[in-house]
């Protein structure tokens, strides 16, 4: 029997100037740890925008978006017996954080222009989705 699992990536920016800048985490694997979003599954009958604001909390002590802009990028891959469905949106953050509160998983973060955070991710389905992010946000 396979069972269906669904996940949220949500890349959390903030723009005080004309060009936005993306918080990066990177994993706490030692040197296996990769930079990316914040992410996390979403639970049995939870809706997303809940997903969304619980994982950010959770992750890095950031309270209430200002905007969630939902990147339509959906992806599904099946993992064993896994079938994953993986939602992807961007988070504004509502104030520029001055400290954040990072979950054990992480070791560290950084905010970084679109030119840095780009090439430091290294999924290509995670700079496909900063890609557009940015794109997003340069049309508004």
């Amino acid at each position: 029997m396979r069972e269906l699992i669904h996940r949220i990536k949500v890349f959390v920016f903030q723009q005080a100037g004309p060009e936005p800048d993306y918080l990066l985490l990177r994993s706490a694997q030692g040197i296996e740890g990769l930079w990316g979003p914040v992410q996390g599954t979403i639970g049995f009958g939870e809706k997303l925008e809940n997903a969304i604001q619980r994982e950010v909390l959770d992750d890095t002590g950031i309270l209430q978006p200002a905007d969630v802009i939902d990147l339509g990028m959906p992806s599904r891959w099946c993992f064993g017996d896994e079938d994953v469905i993986e939602w992807t949106y961007g988070f504004k953050a509502a104030a520029t954080p001055t400290r954040l509160r990072l979950d054990p998983r992480f070791a560290e973060f950084r905010w970084a222009s679109f030119g840095a955070a780009y090439p430091t991710l290294e999924l290509d389905a995670d700079r496909a989705a900063i890609m557009r992010l940015h794109t997003l946000l340069r049309a508004a």
